[in-house]
């Protein structure tokens, strides 16, 4: 149930990180959440949008350095303390985050999201899934 994430790696200088979204606006692909990540030479932006394998496919014709990554997208709360609830279920379990981020969603329940880069997926999913969590997958990115 996991879903693909894509790292696109960005030269840093101005107008780069504009291109990469003319592409995905171009061929009308929605960007569902964005992280970027930088150095003093590039950057990774990492992106969730509703169609991962036509996004890949066109940043990689436009020559854009990009692959996919199997990340999870947690359902929590919006209210204080979802997030550690959250977090305790991976604390509890021994699992380490490699790096996280957020977006808002829900068209009737206000509800934010998480992202999570682990290094065990599959067990990081069975261990939230079992809490009772809501693990999002690619399709329902698509109709958030």
């Amino acid at each position: 149930m996991s879903l693909k994430q894509i790292s696109v790696f960005l030269e840093n200088k101005p107008g780069t990180l504009k291109q990469m979204t003319g592409v995905l606006a171009a061929e009308n692909i929605d960007m569902r959440a964005l992280s970027l990540a930088e150095t003093s030479e590039f950057g990774i932006a990492r992106i969730i949008v509703d169609d991962a394998f036509a996004a890949i496919s066109v940043l990689k014709e436009a020559d854009f350095v990009a692959s996919l990554t199997s990340v999870l997208a947690v359902e929590i709360p919006d209210e204080a303390g979802g997030l550690d609830k959250l977090l305790q279920f991976f604390a509890d379990e021994k699992i380490n985050i490699e790096y996280m981020y957020a977006f808002l969603g829900g068209k009737v329940e206000k509800h934010a999201y998480m992202i999570f880069r682990v290094e065990d997926t599959a067990r990081a999913e069975a261990v939230l899934t079992a809490r009772g969590l809501t693990i999002l997958t690619q399709e329902d990115i698509a109709e958030i």
